[in-house]
């Protein structure tokens, strides 16, 4: 993009000579140009780094003034190494004359770089760019190189200026549209490396939803999740089902404590290892018990626990295995009866709190048809209105009983409890939730 047009040029506009650092490189230029700065003067609000080499201080930059009226202000250096140690945080905007030799001013890695770059007078803007990748550039140059000056922009600078039309007022607003240009192209490629992270992590907690794996298998399953954590995908809550060869379908639901990435990530281990352990063989004390070990191990600090519920429902579908480490007993319901929770005496620590805990396998009637809904506490612990009563698993019981009274089943029926809870605790509910339905209907 050409350069904002500025008009003629003002007569009353006094042209300044670049000021030099050679004795004080770090320190900024422009103090014999500018009046003496008081302690009631206004700062300037712009810093101008010009970069070029002519040693009788050829170029000059006229006096120039941001848009509240503020001189900017001027640092030169006659290198890249000088234009180094000056680009400091408080530089806005980078003026480098085209004409500068990229004789002297690369070395070591820069100037390997520098030579591997396509010989078109540009390799000096690219090693400018390097070394200044946040802040804004213009260059300079004279009009009859108008196509190597295009030519720059396309390369990475904000905007280019002719040398025989430079003035205050437009060097002035040369300045403010190419900081204001570089701010919006990193803000854009910042939002779009954002949106591709955030895409990334969409594709990576999909692929770790689990996949039921019930194939053969007369029982019906759903599900519903719904992390904790706002735009997450995964919490700490997590769930599977398998069927194992013999024909017994092994079905867990867990919650790690904690809400953050950590725990998500835990919440996924512990699962990819109930499975591959439940397809090894395991089942019940054994199984938790290597699990134990398995988040011992995985945990980011000692802290960290577990709470699990395994059912292991035999091929006629008429009987169940139910271990619990410190997790909420199911809740079933069969035809003509109302839903209530499987027993849950003698249940076991969760998983992570005492070292050679046990986890007794109880075993349970299931009858020939019938619903097992197995959850994380999200769903019981939001509150019910505006005090500090919360659902609880009474309240859950009755919820579900009264969505079995209007003949809700399956996805309908996980998809009415979950926005109930939600309605009753007044929004969105601060903890993981996942809950998990089997059924089967006798043939």
């Amino acid at each position: 993009m050409s350069a904002p047009s500025g008009g003629g040029k003002e007569p009353e506009t006094m042209a300044v000579p670049v000021p030099r650092q050679r004795e004080i490189p770090v320190a900024e230029s422009g103090a014999a140009a500018a009046p003496p700065v008081t302690a009631t003067a206004p700062p300037a609000s712009l810093t101008l780094l010009v970069i070029e080499d002519d040693p009788a201080g050829g170029l000059t930059v006229p006096e120039i003034l941001d848009a509240d009226g503020h001189r900017i202000r001027l640092r030169s250096a006659r290198n890249l190494t000088e234009a180094a140690r000056l680009l400091t945080p408080d530089v806005h905007c980078v003026l480098l004359d085209l004409g500068l030799t990229p004789s002297g001013t690369a070395t070591g890695a820069t100037a390997a770089a520098a030579a591997d770059a396509e010989d078109d007078g540009l390799t000096v803007l690219r090693q400018v760019l390097r070394i200044a990748p946040r802040h804004a550039v213009l260059v300079l140059t004279s009009e009859a190189d108008a196509d190597r000056a295009a030519e720059a922009v396309r390369v990475g600078a904000q905007d280019f200026l002719f040398r025989d039309e430079l003035d205050g007022r437009l060097l002035s607003r040369a300045i403010r549209y190419a900081v204001e240009r570089k701010r919006a192209d990193t803000a854009q490629y910042k939002l779009a490396e954002s949106k591709l992270r955030a895409q990334e992590n969409a594709r990576l907690e999909r692929g770790l939803l689990p996949t039921p794996l019930l194939e053969g298998s007369d029982l019906r399953f759903a599900a519903r999740y719904r992390p904790g954590r706002s735009r997450a995908l995964l919490g700490g809550d997590f769930y599977d089902a398998v069927r194992t060869p013999d024909g017994t379908v092994h079905a867990m639901i867990g919650d790690v404590c904690g809400h953050g990435p950590d725990e998500a990530a835990l919440g996924v281990e512990l699962r990819i290892a109930w499975r591959a352990l439940t397809l090894a063989g395991l089942c019940g004390d054994d199984l938790l018990a290597t699990l134990q070990e398995v988040l011992e191990v995985e945990r980011p600090c000692e802290e960290i626990f577990a709470t699990l519920c395994t059912v292991d429902i035999s091929p006629d579908g008429r009987r169940a295995g139910l271990c619990l480490a410190g997790h909420p007993a199911p809740l079933i319901s069969r035809p003509g009866r109302r839903a209530q929770l499987l027993p849950y005496e003698n249940s076991g620590p969760a998983l992570g709190l005492l070292p050679r805990a046990r986890w007794p396998r109880r075993q349970v009637d299931l009858g020939g048809t019938w619903s097992l809904m197995l959850y994380t506490d999200g769903l019981i612990e939001g509150r019910i209105g505006d005090g500090r009563e919360r659902l609880g698993q009474d309240g859950m019981v009755e919820m579900i009983n009264r969505h079995l009274e209007r003949g809700l089943t399956g996805e309908g029926l996980l998809e009415a409890s979950v926005t109930e809870a939600r309605r009753l605790n007044g929004g969105e509910l601060t903890d993981d939730v996942a809950v998990v339905l089997l059924s089967r209907a006798a043939g």
